[in-house]
């Protein structure tokens, strides 16, 4: 029998801690983001906004240099690895990753075989916590085996689709079962799942399955919002937090956000760069109410 288990303010509250007022930025947390590619700098850009807005002290973004001039004008609160699309795979990851909290890869990476080396090194080599999106996911999905030769705590962060490549079903499949298949999987390689959608569902290797019921709309529906989801989660694990509960807070306030956004935009208007506008809002409605 599954046993399910709500995210709520509470779970927020007490996964996230308060701040030293002695701290500086090196105390709160470093997060490296290996995200973007020519195409695809906005999903880097909005997954490095939400990273930032949820309290990363320090962000170091790798990025290819063809979008390097976008990214540093969007965010440029950000440390820049500018690198060349085909020396990715080759990136010194050990050396940029050091003094970090944990790792990001994958939003709008693209496929090819730079990316390929690059996430495969990641999680075979990583000692920090990772966050699997978008196409490091795709990638995965080829021989899903390599996540059994992590050494660090992977999160994945996958919506049915991506899901349903990872385990090899039809998307069908995949929403007729989501919560036994996210926590079969999570058992079977010993990850963290974070299945997307309607009710996001927080599956743990130890068999613990949470699940978000009230909050969220339909106005999320848009490409950039897992972005968006990825940078919360990644941003408070490399700030320490546990992985797990970082999971299951993050989808808490990044459908808080979101149902902010709604208020003020509606469903159809609304964007997911209204979601990370909307992050302070929803961090000020947690800890203050």
């Amino acid at each position: 029998m599954i046993m399910r288990y709500p995210i709520d303010k509470n779970l927020v509250k007490s996964t996230i801690q308060k701040r030293n007022p002695n701290a500086d930025k090196t105390d709160i947390g470093s997060l490296l983001s290996i995200c973007g590619s020519y195409g695809m700098a906005g999903a880097a850009i909005m997954s490095a906004k939400a990273a930032l807005r949820s309290g990363i002290g320090l962000l170091k973004l790798c990025v290819p240099k063809t979008i390097y001039q976008i990214m540093a004008g969007a965010v440029p609160e950000a440390v820049f690895y500018p690198v060349d699309e085909v020396e990715l795979g080759s990136f010194d990851f050990q050396s940029k990753s050091k003094y970090c909290g944990a790792v990001l890869i994958g939003c709008g990476l693209s496929l090819n075989s730079e990316t390929r080396s690059i996430v495969k090194n990641v999680i075979r080599n990583s000692a920090i916590p990772l966050v699997l999106d978008a196409d490091a996911l795709n990638i995965v999905s080829e021989n899903p085996d390599i996540l059994r030769e992590a050494r660090a705590t992977i999160t994945l962060t996958p919506h049915d689709r991506e899901f349903s490549r990872l385990i090899g079903k039809t998307v069908e499949e995949v929403k007729s079962n989501r919560e036994e298949l996210a926590l079969n999987f999570a058992k079977e390689y010993n990850v963290i799942v974070v299945l997307k959608g309607h009710k996001t569902i927080v599956a743990s290797p130890n068999g613990d399955l949470l699940y978000n019921e009230e909050l969220g709309n339909a106005g999320m529906a848009t490409g950039g919002s897992g972005d968006v989801l990825a940078g919360i989660i990644a941003s408070l694990t490399a700030q320490g937090f546990d992985p797990f509960k970082s999971a299951c807070s993050g989808v808490f306030v990044h459908a808080l956000a979101g149902d902010m956004a709604k208020e003020k935009l509606g469903e159809i208007s609304m964007l997911p760069t209204d979601i990370v506008d909307c992050l302070p809002e929803a961090y000020r409605n947690i800890f203050n109410n």
